[in-house]
């Protein structure tokens, strides 16, 4: 499991006594995170940081440790700034500032200096809280008594982003053709993708991965059919071509793991080899945690798989989804939100339909796919664009809601949404911000999530509610 490091600040003015209580109460303070926090990161506490080489250390250890995803510190003392500018520059996972106090509550009629110098994060927490800022570092600060329930929600956030950003730097993005000729919003500079956010974004040929698909053996076949009518309703008389989409699965999964990528980007133009676009295969492997983008959409790929990463664990749906097209009756405005066939299962209001309609785009035989309502629920959209000096992240409010009437000559999964504060606002809003028409919806996530990885990594942010 990842790791935080918890890294306390005093110095050696206030005695030996003052040093053992503040490893104390940081060694309690460990234990009550490790309870709280256990299910995402393990807390780890290092030595208290009275010097400069204890810091370079700490922050030496934390940054070569594959394991530790951020670094937690809190002032329990005074701890002059100057003694950490060197292990700070050490550093470059992400910072959570912690400002707290071992005590929740003043003793007022026993209080005297040696209390005050004991526990003065209110004066140690804004000297080291100077030069954090000094240095330009991105970073969280969390204020509050530690134990108190928002306390701790806020530092669970700041652990699931973490990990997110961890996971981000080491993510390998394949791009299976290249981007939609003529179309600009989903092209971008991977070469900046890298530098920022790790993203490893490389072209392979569909070559390499139809020779997978191509020594797809029958059992193997069988074995994701079996998959598939364990989790999804067959609705079609056209098996065959629903095992063209299982043996497409399971070649492109063999490829992506023999080549450790975590996201992939497809084209309805590179389908050389293949006799169908994947449809059912795109969706099921969205269902198991794996970033996909449409049309060469590298960038949609990766931030849809961080932040799936992002959502572990949490309650909802997270994935992929495209602006389609609108109901717009006053005052009662409705977006649906779809694609050719990429719509990850995980927004299914009920067990997903599994059928094989033609596709009016690609020339090739009828795909296999997915085809449900969506789940209903407040939610957010974010895509990314590239500037061309710099990347910004779009996120807007949203409610995903349940479909006025059924639509029975639409054969693909769908999710209706609508925008906040109101259709005109949001629409506009994300359109003069540049947002594109791929994006990422989530209702497991929160607006400050995305704000939180967008200080982190150094994004421009633009928010729509």
């Amino acid at each position: 499991m990842s790791k935080l490091y918890f890294i306390v600040g005093s110095q050696d003015l206030y005695g030996e006594e003052c040093l053992k209580q503040v490893a104390a109460d940081a060694a309690e303070m460990t234990a009550f995170f490790n309870e709280k926090l256990g299910d995402i990161v393990t807390v780890e506490l290092l030595p208290t940081v009275e010097d400069s080489p204890t810091c370079i250390a700490n922050m030496r250890k934390a940054q070569c440790d594959d394991d530790c995803v951020g670094v937690i510190t809190w002032m329990h003392t005074f701890s002059p700034a100057k003694m950490w500018i060197k292990g700070l520059q050490e550093l470059r996972k992400p910072l959570l500032h912690l400002h707290t106090q071992a005590n929740e509550k003043l003793p007022y009629d026993k209080i005297d200096m040696d209390f005050m110098n004991l526990n003065q994060a209110a004066h140690g927490d804004r000297e080291y809280g100077f030069i954090v800022a000094r240095m330009g570092i991105p970073h969280e600060v969390i204020a509050g008594f530690y134990k108190h329930d928002r306390v701790v929600s806020e530092m669970k956030r700041f652990a699931r982003v973490a990990n997110a950003i961890a996971f981000s730097r080491n993510l390998k993005v394949a791009s299976f053709g290249n981007n939609m000729r003529e179309v600009a919003v989903t092209d971008g500079d991977r070469v900046e993708s890298q530098i920022r956010y790790g993203w490893e974004c490389n072209y392979f040929a569909l070559g390499s991965v139809v020779a997978k698909i191509d020594a797809v053996t029958e059992a193997e076949i069988d074995a994701q059919m079996a998959e598939y009518e364990s989790k999804y309703t067959m609705n079609t008389d056209n098996v065959a071509a629903v095992r063209e989409q299982a043996k497409y699965e399971v070649g492109i999964k063999k490829f992506l793991d023999e080549n450790g990528i975590g996201a992939f980007a497809d084209t309805f133009q590179d389908l050389y080899g293949l006799r169908q676009l994947p449809g059912i295969a795109a969706q099921d492997l969205m269902g198991q945690g794996i970033g996909f983008g449409p049309e060469g959409d590298y960038k949609t790929s990766a931030l849809s798989a961080v932040l799936m990463k992002m959502a572990e664990g949490l309650p909802g749906a997270t994935g992929f989804i495209e602006d389609y097209t609108y109901d717009l009756t006053e005052g009662q405005e409705l977006e649906l939100a779809s694609h050719m066939l990429e719509v990850p299962p995980s927004f299914a209001a009920s067990k997903p339909m599994i059928e094989v309609h033609p596709l009016g785009i690609g020339n090739k035989e009828d795909p296999a796919r997915l085809v449900f309502d969506g789940v209903t629920g407040d939610g957010i959209q974010v895509t990314m664009v590239d500037m061309g000096d710099r990347f910004r992240i779009i996120c807007a409010d949203i409610e995903l809601v349940k479909q006025p009437e059924p639509m029975p000559n639409l054969p693909v999964a769908r999710i209706m949404y609508r925008h906040k504060p109101d259709f005109a606002t949001g629409t506009s809003e994300w359109i003069k911000a540049g947002g594109a028409h791929h994006s990422v919806v989530s209702t497991a996530l929160t607006r400050a999530d995305i704000e939180l990885f967008a200080r982190l990594t150094g994004t421009e942010l633009v928010v729509i509610g």
